[in-house]
Parts: structure tokens; sequence; C-alpha cells
């Protein structure tokens, strides 16, 4: 099975220029792939001090690298002299890799003994940690034979993970049990975790080490921020939607129209997952169409007023943790499609009560929150309407619904402390 996953991945690497159109996603991750083992390899012979730890870090993309980073800060408090290489996988989180603060940044090189042997012996790392889910079986063979530990942080095996079943289960079974350290983020996710091959002794519960991320990012915060700033100067009633896709957009827009016939002055903002300017565009005229004033949040950092608007699409990215702030209730996006929910873990922190479709499987924190009072799931636009006009034309269940979301956020904290010990513990 290695033999052919290697012929296979050499395979893709040959093809991958004729592959992707340019400009698309897909393109943009591949290119980025080309020469990253030449930047990590180069960056570990010219800048790599051995007399200090190195921890290479490894995200697939942006809710990923989140994890990674609360973990990457409390690692530097508890060992101020490490040094951090982080990969990524998706171009989404090539902005988060600037952000992150690590000595060296790189999108993950294939994974071949070819790309990885040169990488390896540049950065000769003192330990690998993977996040959440994600695993790379050449890579963790590799530095098993080098005797460097490999870890996995945030670890979560949702219901219906394709890391689960045959053929995916049979073929990273070993992959799995070559962890040194698997923190898990519920006992639940732990013992699925050794059901997939990881060790007894090796599996850990430390919790979600993005609880810490989103508390933290929505505590940074600034309200007098240029692109906050307009939304708190005219107090409205605002509904915060994050993270969306256009199957998402067809039970939203129609919702959001019902809500403004419920409640007087209504204001939305928009932040679709991908805001490309074909992605904006559409938005800005399916929301006029409906008879909204929509403009961008560049405009509106711009003009440094929302004029006459009452619709703001998001047309860039990094700033919906602290959006999700001036809301009222949020929507959180990919609940309506098959790849799964994004995170409530920012709005909670934000503390305001979240609506959600009915896909989500892969986010346990959303079943919590539905569970507390901090969430509830809508199947469609009408259930939609009335959960976002309940909770807006009634302060009190608001508040509740609110502090419940928080208190979920509250009382989950310190993931990040805890997996940081463990890794360094790991390497003592």
């Amino acid at each position: 099975m290695s033999v052919l996953y290697r012929w296979l991945t050499r395979l893709l690497r040959r093809a991958a220029p004729a592959l992707a159109r340019p400009g698309s996603k897909l393109h943009a991750g591949l290119a980025g792939r080309t020469d990253a083992h030449d930047t990590l390899a180069a960056w570990g012979r010219t800048a790599r001090d051995p007399a200090r730890p190195l921890f290479w870090f490894h995200a697939p993309s942006v809710g990923e690298g989140l994890q990674a980073q609360a973990v990457i800060d409390a690692l530097r408090v508890a060992r101020p002299d490490v040094q951090i290489a982080f990969t990524h996988f998706s171009p989404s989180a090539s902005a988060l890799a600037e952000r992150i603060g690590a000595d060296v940044a790189a999108y993950l090189p294939w994974d071949l003994p070819e790309t990885l042997e040169p990488v390896l012996d540049g950065l000769r790392p003192s330990a690998i940690v993977f996040t959440k889910t994600e695993v790379w079986p050449v890579l963790t063979r590799s530095a098993a034979a080098r005797s460097i530990p490999v870890a996995l942080i945030g670890g979560s095996v949702p219901d219906g993970s394709s890391r689960a079943v045959w053929p995916t289960r049979a073929f990273l079974r070993s992959t799995w049990g070559r962890l040194s350290l698997a923190c898990a983020n519920s006992a639940e996710d732990a013992v699925r975790l050794i059901d997939l091959g990881v060790g007894l002794g090796v599996a850990r519960v430390t919790g979600d080490p993005g609880i810490d991320s989103a508390a933290r990012r929505a505590g940074a915060a600034d309200p007098s921020a240029p692109y906050l700033a307009p939304f708190r100067a005219v107090p409205t009633a605002t509904v915060v939607a994050g993270s969306t896709w256009p199957s998402d957009e067809a039970v939203l827009v129609p919702a959001l129209g019902a809500t403004r016939a419920a409640v007087a002055g209504l204001r939305v903002v928009l932040a679709p997952h991908e805001p490309s300017e074909e992605r904006v565009r559409a938005l800005l005229e399916a929301l006029a169409a409906d008879g909204w004033r929509a403009t961008t949040l560049g405009a509106v950092r711009r003009a440094g007023s929302l004029g006459d608007h009452d619709a703001v699409v998001v047309d860039s990215v990094g700033q919906l943790a602290h959006l999700y702030t001036i809301g009222d209730v949020a929507f959180v996006g990919g609940g309506f499609r098959d790849e799964g929910l994004h995170s409530v873990l920012e709005p909670a922190a934000a503390g305001i009560p979240i609506v959600i479709g009915p896909r989500h499987w892969n986010a346990r924190a959303a079943g919590d929150l539905v569970r507390t009072g901090g969430a509830k799931i809508a199947l469609n636009d009408v259930e939609m309407g009335r959960a976002f006009a309940g909770w807006l034309a009634d302060g009190e269940a608001r508040a509740a619904a609110g502090a419940g979301a928080w208190g979920y956020i509250d009382g989950h904290r310190g993931a990040a402390a805890r997996t940081a010990d463990l890794l360094k513990a790991l390497i003592e």
C-alpha cells in the first residue's frame, strides 16, 4: 500500500501543472508546493539554531491554523527559546501563515522521501506536530526513522470522518501508531483515535485549543478599528453571517428578508467563506434584488461610514472574528452543504446566540451549544427567520443565549496551555 501511495503521489506531482485552472484555489495550492521543500531546507541550513529546540507545526487550513497558533503562543511561554516552522496545505491559510509568527513558513512539501528528506536534514526538528486530523504517512515514517517524536494536537474524529472508514482507515493505521502524543479535544475523540491505531498511552484529553484562540481574538477586537467603528456609531439590530457558501445563502437571504419585515432597522453583515470578486458581486446583486441597500466592507472602511446601507458584504479575510462583536445574532455557514459546518467558536466567544444549518456532524462545539441554548438549528429559511426574529425581538432571551454561548467558551479555556506543556515534556 505504501509503495502504491508513493507512486500515486509522484504521478500527481508530475501532473499537477496541467490539473488546475490558473487563478483557482487548487492552482495556487499546487504552485505553492512546487518549491516549499527548498524554502524550508534553505532556512534550516542558514537560520536553524541547533542550540534551540524546533517544533514543526502543520495545519491544513485556517481553522486548524488558529488551533496551532494558540498552542504555539502557549509553547513560547513554556519554552521562550523555541523555534517554530509552520506549514499549511490550503491557500486560504497563506495569510495566517504570515501572521502566525513562525521562524519559517511554507506550504507542506509533497509527501515523498525526495522532498521531505532534505527538509528534515535542514530543519532537524525536535518534534513534528500535526493539527486536528491530518497526518501524513511518509513524513511520519521518515520522522520515526530519525527518532523524531510526532504529535497530534486538537485531535478530533467526527462522525462520518473519512479517516474512520475503509480504505483510509486501513492505510493510515500504521501512521497513527507512530504518534508519540495525541492530544484529543474530548474523551470521545481520544477513544476514536485509539480505535484508529493511536497507542493507549499516547492519547491524552486536553480540550480544543481553538477555544483559546477564539477567546483571544474576540477580546482583541478594537471598537475604534475602521472596519468596526462605523457599525458602533449607528447601533441597530444586526445579524452577522460568517463563512457562508451559496447553499447557505439560498436559505439565508430569504430568511433575512422575512426577519426584516418583523424587526425594524435590521442590518446584515455577510462574510462569504471565499470572498472572491465574483462571489462578492453575486452577493451584492442578490441582496439588492431582495431590497437591501448593499455595499462592501472595503467601501465602508474607506468612507468611514455606513451611509444609508443596511447590508454589508465582507470582501476581505481576517476580520470575521472581530465583526461578530458588533452583531446581536450570528449565522455560521456550512450547515447546508455536505462538507459540514464552519467554526461556531468565534461568535460564541463574542457572546452572541448562533443559528446553524442541519449538517453540523463535524462540529462537536455546535452540538454542545445547541444543548446549552447558545445555538439553534434551522432546517429551512422559515425556521431561520423565526430564530433571528425571536432573539432580536426578545432582549432577555437573546442575552441569556449569548451568555450561554460565552459560558461554553469560558468553561473550556486552557487547552492550549495543557497541550503546550505536553509538547514541552515530549522533547525534555
